[in-house]
């Protein structure tokens, strides 16, 4: 038993722990309280009072309708004082012979008819006459034998009493027994000598009906008596009183009174009795009503039992409501409590659970408030790095503010100015044993420290961003109507003085454009970088002003020198490490010189980049192979240097090319061929021949021919003519010889100079001229 209700406690409460037990048990106490008030209040207060007033009720109905059993009495006792004083019932009745005088006999039947029907209660009306035969009539005439019980009980009824007056007499149906109510009235009326009476016996059934109506109850009775106590009828149907009667008839005979009402209780009941006098010819009867009072009380009792059962459906639905309401209530801290306990419903007191893990998370807030505060520099600074980066280009300006001012920038009639440095001279520095390959995260750390502490000494808000690449990214908030410029140039010229001293390194600065909105900070910050592209490729302090820019772009034109092109080629495919580095280095200078910049020396590296990629694939061999997929233009593009730039062509290019070909089994036949293309570079302009080629290499024409094709891809001819038309072309571009003058330089006669130069080029050697100085 304990086991089901503890199953059923647990079910009913689903788990839930003391906090929700007790608030349940509140709700239902505050829910339970004000219906038990109403329904104690309703039943005591509401309920007595309709008490009294159906017990008073009860009380004036029984008056009434004594009222109206009187009335039935009286009117009785009327139509019989007026039918026995008709004319028709005189003395002269006594000598009348009424087989004879059979219309008289037929209007005293008439009489009597309407007589008893004016009679409701009467059940019979009989007119006993002692004439000259005794006769009855009913209503109908008999002749009667004086022998008879009925006509013994007529002549001891006429000779006693008054005129008129109430009796019992025998019944006369057989079969039934007891006495029958009746009513006597004396024939004539008024007289001292009677000879008649007229008899109106009561139906027992309409009197014990008449009577009924002062017990209106199927429990109670009622009955009539004399004043001496004899009971004249009951509602059982006879004058035969029960226990019951018998001891109410002495409680109301004691009390000798006209009215009274009072409780009676008898064998463990109580009735309401209720008495009272009726006024007879010649007496008094005593009506008396008795009914059990919960008969009267059923009403009420049924009006408490709706009401008890309305308050426990009220409580039962107080109680249901109450249920639904406090899990409804519950519901937040149930939710609140599964998610601290992980799922699992706790049976403890939920506010010490929830205490317990308050304090945790408090804990566990301080330290991350801690390890927060700790971490904002690193926050602040990948945020400002994603925001020059564009990786924020899908936030509002709004939402960009916000996260401003969460890092403690002021950003109300603000403007930004993106500064962009580059760090230049790590060679010498590497030279010099200060720093080794690979420091340039370290240099650029301590130039960014620098920087920081600068830049805080003269901007309120300012951040630095260390790329670790030798460049440095500077952020500047400065109030829109302050004038910036000036304070920018001295900014610069600190920075590169400081550095200068203490790094011994060169800086590029480049002064970005100002902008009120955080959401172009990308793009000025790319506008910045791009711009470095601007400065002079010499080891020099520099400050790009990219409001100034147009100015810088009037610069010098850009000679490539394609002569050191073809020497490094040709150095690179004979194998010859030390030539190529010189050529190289010569290539540097050359396109470096006379203040050239940054963007234009890349360019020209671009394209020596190129065009060994073109040589090293006409050698056979597959870049992509050769330098393991690497990036090449990618890596060339991230140099800044000279020295490191003609270290990375050796190293990372010419090197490795070399190494491939010297690995090759028919290097030694490509080393000709290009001892052959030197040759024929050499004597181009002379009468050479592929024997006279192949007699200077030391081989046969044939070796020479099918070597020549497969290395370099053309024929000896091809080739020769190639080489032959280039330089016509470069003579005809650049110098005011004549055309026969550069035939004959380029080894042609005249007229086959232009037969052959238009087939190659499609125009005459003047019109290419005249063209290439047009262009």
């Amino acid at each position: 038993m304990k086991k089901r209700l503890s199953h059923w406690g647990s079910s009913f409460y689903g788990g839930k722990g003391t906090h929700y037990r007790k608030m349940l048990v509140l709700i239902l106490i505050i829910a339970s309280i004000p219906g038990l008030i109403t329904g104690a209040l309703i039943y005591w207060f509401v309920g007595g009072r309709i008490e009294n007033e159906l017990l008073q009720l009860h009380k004036n109905q029984i008056i009434k309708r004594a009222e109206n059993i009187d009335g039935q009495f009286e009117n009785m006792e009327l139509s019989m004082s007026h039918g026995a004083l008709d004319t028709k019932f005189d003395y002269s009745l006594k000598d009348t012979d009424f087989y004879r005088q059979f219309s008289l006999s037929r209007d005293i039947s008439k009489t009597l008819v309407l007589m008893q029907g004016a009679m409701p209660l009467a059940k019979r009306l009989d007119l006993y006459i002692d004439g000259l035969l005794p006769v009855h009539f009913n209503p109908e005439i008999s002749v009667s034998d004086p022998n008879t019980d009925e006509w013994k009980q007529f002549k001891q009824a006429s000779g006693k009493g008054p005129n008129v007056y109430w009796t019992t007499l025998p019944t006369l149906n057989k079969y039934q027994t007891g006495y029958d109510l009746a009513l006597v009235h004396k024939i004539p009326g008024g007289t001292s000598e009677p000879f008649g009476l007229m008899v109106a016996r009561l139906d027992r059934d309409n009197v014990v009906s008449l009577l009924k109506t002062v017990a209106p109850y199927d429990e109670g009775e009622a009955f009539m008596m004399q004043e001496d106590g004899n009971v004249l009828i009951s509602t059982e149907g006879n004058s035969q009183a029960s226990s019951l009667i018998e001891g109410v008839k002495k409680e109301v005979l004691s009390r000798n009174a006209d009215q009274t009402s009072f409780l009676f209780k008898w064998d463990k009941n109580t009735y309401s009795v209720s008495a009272g006098v009726l006024e007879r010819i010649g007496e008094k009867w005593i009506y008396v009503s008795i009914a059990p009072t919960s008969a009267i009380k059923k009403p009420i009792v049924f009006l408490s039992q709706v009401i008890v059962l309305i308050s426990c459906a009220g409580l039962l639905l107080a109680a249901v409501l109450s249920w639904l309401a406090s899990r409804k209530i519950y519901s937040p801290l149930n939710q609140l409590v599964g998610l601290l306990g992980n799922g699992n419903q706790t049976q403890g007191n939920e506010f010490e659970l929830i205490e317990k893990h308050w304090q945790h998370l408090n804990r566990e807030s301080l330290e991350l408030q801690t390890k927060l505060e700790k971490q904002m520099p690193q926050m602040k600074e990948g945020f400002v790095l994603q925001l020059i980066q564009g990786y924020l280009s899908a936030y509002s300006e709004s939402d960009l503010r916000d996260r401003m001012n969460h890092y403690g920038w002021n950003t109300e009639h603000r403007q930004y100015i993106v500064l962009y440095l580059q760090l230049v001279g790590m060679t010498e520095l590497d030279t010099g044993g200060r720093f080794s390959h690979g420091d340039e995260g370290l240099i650029t750390f301590a130039a960014a420290n620098m920087i920081e502490e600068l830049a805080n000494e003269r901007f309120e808000h300012c951040h630095v961003i260390n790329f670790h690449n030798l460049t440095v990214g500077l952020l500047l908030n400065i109030p829109e109507v302050q004038p910036f410029k000036n304070e920018l140039y001295q900014l610069s010229e600190t920075l590169m003085k400081t550095i200068n001293q203490i790094l011994k390194m060169q800086v590029t600065i480049t002064l970005g454009k100002a902008t009120e909105q955080l959401r172009e900070i990308p793009f000025l910050f790319e506008e910045a970088k791009l711009a470095l592209s601007y400065r002079n490729f010499s080891k020099e302090n520099q400050i790009i002003d990219l409001e100034a820019l147009s100015k810088l772009e009037e610069h010098q034109p850009f000679q490539y020198p394609f002569s050191l092109e073809r020497e490094i080629i040709q150095a690179m495919r004979m194998g010859q490490a030390d030539e190529a580095r010189q050529h190289v280095h010569a290539f540097m200078n050359a396109v470096a010189a006379d203040g050239v910049k940054e963007m234009d020396v890349q360019q020209g590296m671009m394209n020596l980049l190129g065009s060994l990629e073109h040589a090293i694939m006409q050698s056979g061999l597959n870049p992509n192979q050769l330098f393991k997929s690497a990036n090449l233009f990618e890596q060339l593009s991230a140099l800044r240097e000279p020295e490191q730039i003609e270290a990375w062509f050796m190293n990372k290019v010419i090197a490795p090319f070399i190494e491939a070909m010297e690995n090759r089994a028919d290097f030694q036949l490509k080393k000709m061929i290009e001892q052959a293309m030197l040759y024929i570079q050499a004597n181009y302009m002379n009468d050479i021949s592929l024997d006279s080629c192949a007699e200077h290499c030391g081989t046969n024409a044939f070796v020479m021919s099918r070597t020549f094709k497969q290395v370099s891809g053309k024929n000896f001819i091809d080739y020769l003519t190639d080489l032959r038309m280039e330089k016509a072309k470069e003579m005809l571009r650049n110098s005011e010889l004549k055309i026969n003058e550069v035939s004959e330089k380029v080894g042609y006669q005249h007229s086959y100079f232009n037969r052959i130069f238009k087939k190659y080029e499609g125009v005459t050697p003047s019109q290419y001229r005249e063209m290439s100085r047009q262009a």
